[in-house]
């Protein structure tokens, strides 16, 4: 009976202590730290949530204007530099390559044959002082004077229109200063230091054509003379010494015609053609001819095909109804209107009737779901009909292929105009950085949040130490009286 009633009162008492210490929560583990701050974000998690499903959203938006904006820019770059390269017009082409260079002016599109000969090239007066010690030689000061004009002999026939210039020269100024001094001036001449066999010598240098021709005169300072020898004139008795060579127009005959320049550069003697004289052929005219451009244009515009239906794509996609970053983007739906429209388009508003003036003309057509097909067979009835106008509309002028893009290029990125993709791209960057400073404001109240349940949950830690203290002392009391019971 004794064993059996210890037993029940040990019992008891293990039981009562168990529920004890499940009241006070001893032994639990919790960490308060973890638990507020997975309240905290629990509380904000679907703010959070939607904030970050926008940013990402913006971000895709942004990237995807931007590729577009990126695409169709790159393609007018390269059709640019394309056009550049000068394939696609009738270049110029000269039978004898060491007379002339020849290039398109722009001025208009040049057709046939020419003969050209070169009779004399266009030359500067080129003036050498007499010798000097050395550059550092001094030459007295006072003021120079450099009058233009034609020298014929001993003549000269100063130029009005073409004002004298005036070169202060300085007390101790050298034979190198003076140089500087002309070159300062900008005048059309220039000036150098030559270390000859006879001394150091003042070279001026003017510009080509007759009428470029130079004197010079000097004025000196009384104090300081000098400056005189520099002097020359045409009735100068050292003219074999010092005039090096005579400044003289070009001659030069096209189709038989006598002509002259000024310059060694000439342009549109032959109709949107630009020569650069560089030797002489009297007596032995040499012909110039013009390339046929149909086969570059040909290349160019499969390229072109090839490069709208890339892009056309792209626009696409982005904009797809269900799937498209900029399904409701104002931007890329200008951007593809205009593309769309693009075959249609009048490139050459002054084209004449029957002349080729869109890129339907050669050959380009949109079909139903916005890609491009390029007709062969049209392009080459085009180039051969018309081929001076179908080269005509690749240039870099305000019409043209190249000027259609290129604006189509432009008024995406028209950063004030809200409809462009340039002006989506700043819109969607706008709202991304105001969600940026969203996210930040509502981290700041999820922080203050948990910082507020972080300190009810250290009080409530330390109000738990207190009861896990109480609690030993009860089970160390609860043992010794089980103890003493035994």
């Amino acid at each position: 009976m004794a064993t059996t009633g210890t037993s029940s009162t040990t019992s008891a008492t293990t039981s009562a202590t168990s529920s004890l210490i499940s009241a006070l929560g001893a032994g639990s583990g919790i960490d308060m730290a973890a638990m507020a701050s997975n309240l905290a974000a629990a509380q904000f998690a679907a703010r959070t949530d939607r904030l970050a499903a926008k940013s990402e959203l913006l971000e895709k938006q942004i990237s995807s204007a931007s590729n577009l904006k990126s695409m169709i820019f790159s393609l007018a770059t390269s059709l640019g530099d394309r056009v550049r390269m000068g394939d696609l017009s009738p270049q110029p082409q000269i039978a004898n390559s060491a007379v002339a260079q020849a290039s398109l002016s722009g001025t208009s599109q040049p057709k046939g044959s020419f003969t050209l000969e070169v009779t004399a090239r266009a030359a500067a007066q080129t003036l050498a002082s007499t010798g000097f010690a050395s550059g550092t030689s001094l030459v007295g000061s006072g003021t120079l004077t450099l009058r233009f004009g034609a020298i014929s002999g001993a003549t000269f026939t100063e130029d009005t229109g073409h004002a004298a210039v005036d070169i202060e020269i300085a007390a101790g100024a050298t034979l190198t200063d003076v140089a500087s001094a002309i070159n300062g001036k900008n005048a059309g001449v220039t000036a150098y230091v030559a270390n000859t066999v006879d001394g150091a010598k003042l070279v001026l240098k003017g510009a080509e054509g007759a009428n470029n021709g130079f004197v010079l005169e000097a004025t000196e300072s009384p104090t300081d003379p000098g400056l005189a020898a520099l002097a020359w004139n045409a009735a100068s008795p050292a003219v074999p010494q010092r005039l090096l060579s005579s400044a003289a127009d070009a001659a030069f005959k096209v189709d038989g015609l006598a002509m002259t320049a000024s310059s060694n550069n000439v342009t549109d003697a032959i109709p949107g053609v630009t020569l650069k004289l560089t030797g002489t052929n009297v007596g032995a005219p040499t012909t110039i001819t013009f390339s046929n451009p149909a086969a570059a244009i040909t290349s160019a515009m499969q390229d072109l095909t090839s490069a709208l239906n890339e892009m056309a794509s792209a626009v696409r996609e982005a904009t797809d109804a269900k799937t498209g970053d900029l399904a409701r983007d104002s931007g890329a739906r200008a951007l593809q209107r205009s593309l769309s429209g693009l075959a249609g388009r009048i490139l050459m508003p002054s084209a004449a009737e029957g002349m080729p003036s869109t890129l339907a003309d050669l050959g380009l057509s949109t079909q139903r779901d916005g890609t491009y097909l390029l007709d062969g067979a049209r392009l080459s009835a085009t180039l051969a009909k018309n081929p001076e106008a179908a080269a005509a509309m690749f240039t870099n002028g305000i019409n043209g292929v190249y000027a259609a893009i290129d604006s189509i290029a432009r008024s995406t990125a028209s950063i004030g105009d809200p409809g462009s993709l340039a002006g989506s791209i700043t819109r969607y960057t706008t709202q991304k950085l105001k969600v940026g400073e969203d996210q930040a404001d509502l981290a700041e109240q999820q922080e203050k949040v948990r910082a507020r349940l972080a300190a009810r949950f250290a009080v409530s830690d330390s109000q738990i130490n207190t009861m896990q203290s109480t609690l030993s002392f009860i089970k160390n009391q609860i043992a010794a009286w089980n103890k003493s019971s035994d």
